[in-house]
C-alpha cells in the first residue's frame, strides 16, 4: 500500500514566489486603502470583491503555499453562487462533485434519507465536495486576473500592529527583513489561530468539545454513490460514529469519531489509521492521501469590528464541521463586508454601516454555533445521562417519525436571513419562498439578447430593482439599477412568479449582496429612495 507520512502536502499542492515589494524600499510607510490579512478562500474571495469594485487592496500571507491537505471539503449553493459572480463558480462546479441527497444510518440500517435541493430552476446545486486547495487556487488565479487592483503577497507575515486615530500601522517580516505600511482598513482573515486576534490581545468566548475525530482522504475506486453518508453507531466502528464523502479525482473523505482518551499522535500514524478504514471498507486497496486528528470548538469574538480592524472568518468565529458551516459562513462574512466596506470607501455611506456587518455576521455566527453545539452534543453526548437519551431517539428513530426529526448528524450549512436588512415592515402576507432579509431565491430567465440564464447572474454589485413590467418603463432612483421581468428578462417558466409571488407592479429591492432588502405591489421611487438609505446604515 502507497501511503504519505501525515502532514505532507497532497496533490494539487500549489507554491508561489516571494517577491519583493516597492513598499520595502521606500523611505516612510506607504499607505494603502485595504490590507488583508490571510490567503484563504475568505481573504481570497474579500480581495476579489473589493477589486472588482475598483478597490485596491494589498494581500499578505505568511506562507508561500497552498494545499496542505483537503482541509473544508463541501461548499454550499450560497457560497457557489458568491464563487460564481467573482468568476470562478462553473470551474468549481464542473471540477466537483455535486451532490444534494444524504443517508443517516443507524448500526447497518438506513434511518432515513433527505434531499436539500428537491426544486429545479437553479444554476447552482445544492452542494460540491471539492478540496479546499482547488478552490484557493481558484480564487488565487482570479485575484492574478484582477492584478491592477490586488497586490497578493506571500510571505509576508504580520508581525506588529498599531491603531492610530486614523488608520493601522502594521509591521511586516519578510525572507528580506521587517518593513512598515498603513492601511486605512484592515481585515484579518487569517484563521483559527489568527496571529491578528492575539497581537490585539482578543480572545473567543464559548465552548470547547473534548472528543476527538480523525479525518482521512483516502484515494480509491469504489462504487458508493455521490451522496452524504452518516452512520451512528457503525458496525466496523462500534459505538462510535462515520462520515463519507467524495472528492474529486477518486478521493474519499472519511470522518471517524475516537472518543475523548484517544492519544492524537498514536491515532494519526498509518498502522493505525489503515485498520479502521480497511474495517470500513472491507478492503486494503486503497492509498492514503491525507490524515489529521482534531478537536473542535463552538467559539466566537465578542465582537468582529474593532475601529478599524475587522475580523472574519475563522478568525472571527469557529464551530465544529458536522453541517459544512466553517467555511461556507467565512466566505459569506466576505461578501457581506465587501459591499459594505466599498460603500464606506467609495463615500456612499459612513462607518457607521459596518456595525451591520457585525450585527448582521454576528447573528450568523450565533446561529451557526448553535447548530454545531446542538450537532456535536447528539453525535458524542458530553455525559451518560445525554448518551442514553441520545441511544434512546435512535432507537425510537426506527418506527416513529417524530423521533427522526430530533436525529441531528449535522444540520447543513444554509444562507442566514438578516433580520437587519428589513427596511420595510412586510405588510401585506406574501407567498413564495422569497424572504425579507434572506438572499432572493434563483430562477431561470430568458434576457433580452434572447440568452438563457439564470437570476443569479445578474444579481449582485450594487443595489438592484426588480420590477414587474405592467406600463411604462420607471426611472429609478440615483445608486440603483432596474430589471424589468417581462422585458429585460422574461419568465419562461413561471418560477419568478412562483417564487416571489409576483404580479404586474410587484418591486423588488436587492442588496449588493442579493439579499431582499424591501417589497411593494407598485414601484414607488420615494420607497426604493428610502429603503436604499436603510439599507446603507443611515
Amino acid at each position: 500500500m502507497n501511503q504519505k507520512t501525515s502532514g505532507e502536502p497532497t496533490t494539487g499542492a500549489y507554491q508561489f514566489a516571494y517577491r519583493r515589494s516597492a513598499d520595502q524600499d521606500a523611505a516612510t510607510p506607504v499607505r494603502h486603502r485595504v490590507v488583508v490579512i490571510g490567503a484563504g478562500p475568505v481573504g481570497l474571495t474579500l480581495a476579489a470583491d473589493l477589486a472588482l469594485q475598483g478597490i485596491n487592496v494589498v494581500l499578505l500571507d505568511d506562507s508561500d503555499r497552498i494545499g496542505e491537505g483537503s482541509r473544508a471539503i463541501c461548499f454550499a449553493k450560497r457560497t457557489l453562487e458568491i464563487f460564481d459572480r467573482l468568476g470562478v463558480g462553473e470551474g468549481l462546479v464542473e471540477k466537483g462533485v455535486t451532490w444534494q441527497r444524504g443517508r443517516v444510518f443507524l448500526g447497518e440500517g438506513e434511518l432515513y434519507d433527505f434531499d436539500l435541493l428537491p426544486e429545479g430552476g437553479h444554476k447552482m446545486p445544492a452542494f460540491i465536495n471539492i478540496q479546499q486547495y482547488y478552490v484557493e487556487a481558484a480564487l488565487a488565479a482570479r485575484v492574478a486576473e484582477l492584478e491592477d487592483f490586488v497586490d497578493l503577497r506571500w510571505r509576508n507575515r504580520v508581525a506588529g500592529l498599531r491603531l492610530d486615530p486614523d488608520g493601522v500601522t502594521l509591521t511586516i517580516a519578510t525572507p528580506d527583513g521587517d518593513y512598515r505600511l498603513v492601511a486605512d482598513w484592515v481585515v484579518a482573515c487569517d484563521g483559527s489561530r489568527s496571529p491578528t486576534r492575539a497581537l490585539m490581545g482578543l480572545d473567543f468566548a464559548g465552548e470547547v468539545f473534548d472528543d476527538r475525530f480523525l479525518i482521512a482522504d483516502v484515494k480509491m475506486t469504489a462504487a458508493f454513490p455521490t451522496e452524504r453518508w452518516f452512520w451512528f453507531q457503525p458496525p466496523f466502528h462500534s459505538g462510535q460514529s462515520a462520515l463519507l464523502h467524495k472528492q474529486p479525482d477518486d478521493v474519499w473523505r472519511i470522518d471517524l469519531q475516537l472518543g475523548r482518551d484517544a492519544d492524537i499522535e498514536t491515532e494519526r500514524q498509518p498502522d493505525h489509521v489503515v485498520p479502521r478504514i480497511q474495517r470500513m471498507l472491507g478492503h486494503g486497496d486503497f492509498t492514503l492521501e491525507w490524515v489529521s486528528i482534531y478537536t473542535f470548538q463552538c467559539r466566537r469574538l465578542a465582537q468582529f469590528v474593532h475601529d478599524r480592524v475587522i475580523f472574519a472568518g475563522d478568525s472571527a468565529h469557529q464551530v465544529s464541521p458536522f453541517g459544512a458551516r466553517g467555511a461556507n459562513s467565512g466566505v459569506q462574512d466576505a461578501e457581506n463586508l465587501a459591499w459594505k466596506l466599498g460603500a464606506v470607501i467609495h463615500g456612499e455611506a459612513g462607518s457607521g454601516l459596518l456595525r451591520s456587518y457585525d450585527a448582521e455576521r454576528g447573528a450568523a455566527a450565533d446561529e451557526n454555533i448553535m447548530n454545531s453545539t446542538r450537532a456535536t452534543d447528539f453525535i458524542a453526548p458530553p455525559s451518560p445521562g445525554e448518551q442514553r437519551l441520545r441511544d434512546a431517539v435512535l432507537a425510537l428513530a426506527r418506527s416513529t417519525a417524530f423521533a427522526k426529526r430530533m436525529v441531528n448528524s449535522g444540520r447543513l450549512s444554509t444562507a442566514t436571513t438578516y433580520d437587519t436588512a428589513l427596511s420595510t415592515p412586510d405588510a401585506e402576507k406574501w407567498g413564495g419562498t422569497a424572504r425579507l432579509g434572506a438572499p432572493v431565491p434563483d430562477v431561470p430567465l430568458v434576457f433580452a439578447d434572447g440568452r438563457r440564464g439564470f437570476l443569479s447572474e445578474a444579481v449582485g454589485g450594487g443595489f438592484m430593482v426588480l420590477w414587474v413590467t405592467d406600463g411604462a418603463r420607471p426611472d429609478v432612483p440615483k445608486g440603483m439599477t432596474l430589471m424589468a421581468v417581462g422585458v429585460d428578462a422574461v419568465d419562461v417558466e413561471g418560477l419568478f412568479a412562483g417564487r416571489f409571488d409576483a404580479r404586474p407592479g410587484s418591486t423588488f429591492l436587492l442588496r449588493p449582496d442579493g439579499h431582499l432588502a424591501a417589497r411593494w405591489r407598485r414601484f414607488d421611487a420615494s420607497a426604493l429612495l428610502a429603503a436604499r438609505h436603510r439599507a446603507l446604515g443611515f
